[in-house]
């Protein structure tokens, strides 16, 4: 593992995750109304609590657009991630922040192998 301004970064010598089902990783962008992004970040960070299966979540600020969000999302895998979404707490969340959104940018799904706190 090669490091770069701290964080741990694959070489060739390292394995991704073998014998286990595929990890389930999601990537999005979210619009929050103007002015509301600091509220919807709060809400978001307050929803993850006790996410069975959740590896990581990481909510970050765009620096380019200031009503812009990025969700960074790992889990064990895709039924965990699906699991949560009825949890109660997430529930109550979506539920809050619903009106603080003004909508969605890019989305991917992913199937993370490994790095710096996942697992292995």
């Amino acid at each position: 593992m090669a490091t770069v301004g701290g964080c741990a970064l694959p070489t060739a010598d390292d394995k991704p995750r073998t014998g286990a089902r595929p990890m389930h990783g999601l990537i999005g962008k979210m619009i929050a109304t103007p002015g509301q992004r600091e509220a919807l970040i709060a809400v978001l960070l307050e929803g993850i609590k006790e996410m069975p299966g959740c590896l990581s979540y990481i909510v970050a600020r765009d620096v380019k657009d200031a009503d812009a969000i990025w969700i960074t999302e790992v889990w064990d895998s895709k039924e965990s991630h699906a699991a949560s979404l009825k949890l109660p707490s997430v529930q109550a969340a979506i539920a809050k922040g619903k009106p603080l959104i003004a909508g969605f940018g890019d989305y991917v799904t992913t199937e993370p192998v490994g790095g710096d706190g996942i697992p292995k």
